[in-house]
């Protein structure tokens, strides 16, 4: 698998954000994915050295259109911690 499959989009929100200081950064990943599957494709699209993966499978919302009642889809969630000697991803750098 490749590690543009596992990893799809980085998640920017306020809270994923104040993490970047201490070198975490958040990911949506494909729900199959295993831990070291996930540090692998981080390692190789960002050149960069991975301390430790949590991850969490978010679960599906309830959705209401109208009268039309329906669910979004689950979706996992990767927290990546760099090592402490490790340079930072640029692309959050530059959302600071």
């Amino acid at each position: 698998m490749k590690a543009s499959e596992i990893i799809i989009k980085p998640i920017i929100t306020e809270k994923s954000m104040d993490g970047v200081a201490n070198k975490r950064y958040t990911f949506k990943v494909m729900k199959k994915a295993t831990k070291p599957e996930i540090a692998a494709a981080v390692e190789e699209m960002f050149g960069v050295k991975v301390a430790s993966v949590n991850t969490i499978v978010m679960p599906a919302k309830q959705k209401r259109l109208g009268v039309h009642i329906g669910k979004t889809s689950e979706w996992k969630k990767a927290i990546v911690t760099l090592k402490e000697g490790s340079k930072s991803i640029a692309f959050f750098d530059s959302l600071n």
